[in-house]
This record gives C-alpha cells, structure tokens and sequence, in this order.
C-alpha cells in the first residue's frame, strides 16, 4: 500500500462517477486535480478540487494537466456521440493523455465497462463503443503504467440489500440489460481510488458488480484473489480472443506502437 497520498488527476470529475471520484479521493487523504471544460460546472467540485482548464480530445491542451503527478483515474465517457465520439473521446482521451505523460510514470485506474468484449451486440454495432474503449484498454497495457482496468456493472440500479462488492473476469455477462450486473456510482469510485494504493490491485483488470450483502471497507482480499494480465500481452486475461490485432486499423497500430516506445524510452 501506498503510505502517502497522491496526486490524482481525475478524466470525467464533472460526470457522474467523476464526482463520486473526487469526494473518495479527498475523503482518503489525496491530492486532487480535475480536468474540466468549464470552470462554472468544475466550482460544483468543492474548494479543495485545483481546476485545470482543458479539453481531453485536444492533445496539446493536457501538458499542464500531467505535471507534477502521480495517478490518473479515468471516468470519462462519449455520452451518446455514437461512433465518431467513442473513438474521440473513449479511446482518444486515453491515447492523448498517455502521450502527454510521455517517459513520466503515472498509476492509472481506468474505467471502461461490463461486456466491453462484446463486439456483435447492438450497442456495439451501432456505436462501437466497446472496441473503442477496448482499445484505450489496450493502449494503458501497452503504455508500461501500473494500472488497473475497471468494468463496471449499470450503475445506480442496485437494490436496497446490494452493497457487497464483487470482482469478476472473462467478461461472460453480455446480455447488454442489468441482469449483468448492477453497482452504485459510489461504490465504483471506492473501488478506483482504492486500486491507486493497493499494490494487489496493479496489472489486473475486472468486471465490478455488486450483490446481496454488506459492503467491505477493505478490498485489498478482492484485489488480492484475481488473476493479473500476462505481461507483454494486449489483451486481459481469460477474455475473448476476438479482436485480432491484425485486423486493426493503421491508426491504431501506429498508436500502439508509439506508446510502447514511450515506454521504452
């Protein structure tokens, strides 16, 4: 675990996970910076939230969002721009801020979404959402930063008796309805902020949902019991192997490629 706070950059800390992020990371102790397009909207934050002024699909406007820190969590979301919008935003974010890190190390924690490995569903097809954010998956792997990918469940339809968290992997539940599972916003931003320190959680990425139970203050057993990602691979363990490579567009190998450089550096 990691014994003093951090400096947590915080992508989408206006929406409606973002929010949640930002009052766990402060409530634990951290240092947080939000990315914002509106300072009106980002004032809504609180006092102890530093504003930084920027546009996530920009690439030259992160330089200063990046400075001086020490984790990223990602939120950020298309809201609905369908296929134009899920690369832009859900995967060009990724790709931009990665870029604006350069050689610095970061701790990522980023947020995608249950059933992200399903390619021939509806939603999927009509907004390719979740190859979009599969490949910012992609690229965090690919980057070298200690990292943990968070899928979670449909947010905010739990019932009154579902507060236990659970971590899943292989990404099985794709009937694109809450029947794959259901989370509480805040209990998606606990589990983000929590991966940041907790060492269990590095290299690892998991479907989240929540069940019939009591909710847990220490994830560290959750994070502790999954299977982490095979080093060197691109996709994460026990998922699909139903995006090959290969087939990918020019652009997004030539991102690939460009980001495992930086790595290296």
């Amino acid at each position: 675990m990691q014994d003093k706070p951090f400096n947590i950059l915080v992508i989408g800390a206006t929406g409606s996970v973002g929010r949640y992020v930002v009052s766990e990371a402060i409530s634990q102790g951290h240092t947080v910076r939000a990315l914002v397009r509106d300072t009106r909207k980002g004032r809504l934050l609180g006092d102890d939230v530093e504003l930084l002024v920027g546009d996530l699909t920009e690439a030259e406007s992160l330089s200063r969002a990046v400075q001086d820190i020490d984790a990223v969590v990602f939120t950020h979301g298309s809201d609905g721009a369908r296929k134009v919008g899920s690369e832009r935003v859900d995967y060009g974010g990724v790709r931009n801020l990665l870029f604006a890190l350069g050689g610095n190390k970061a701790r990522i924690a980023l947020m995608t979404s249950i059933g992200v490995t399903n390619r021939t569903g509806s939603y999927n097809q009509s907004t390719e959402a979740h190859d979009w954010k599969r490949r910012g998956e992609r690229l965090v792997r690919a980057s070298g930063m200690p990292y943990t990918i968070v899928r979670p469940g449909w947010f905010d339809y739990n019932g009154q008796d579902q507060h236990k968290i659970v971590f899943l992997q292989g990404d099985k539940r794709q009937s694109g309805t809450p029947s794959d599972g259901v989370v509480a916003r805040k209990q998606i931003a606990k589990v983000l902020v929590d991966s940041l320190t907790c060492d269990d959680a590095r290299g690892k990425k998991f479907e989240l949902v929540a069940e019939v139970g009591a909710g847990q203050s220490d994830l560290t057993p959750l994070f502790a019991s999954l299977a982490a990602d095979e080093a060197g691979l691109l996709d994460g363990v026990r998922d699909t192997d139903n995006m090959p490579l290969g087939d990918e567009p020019s652009r997004v190998t030539d991102d690939l490629h460009a980001v495992q450089q930086h790595a290296m550096a």
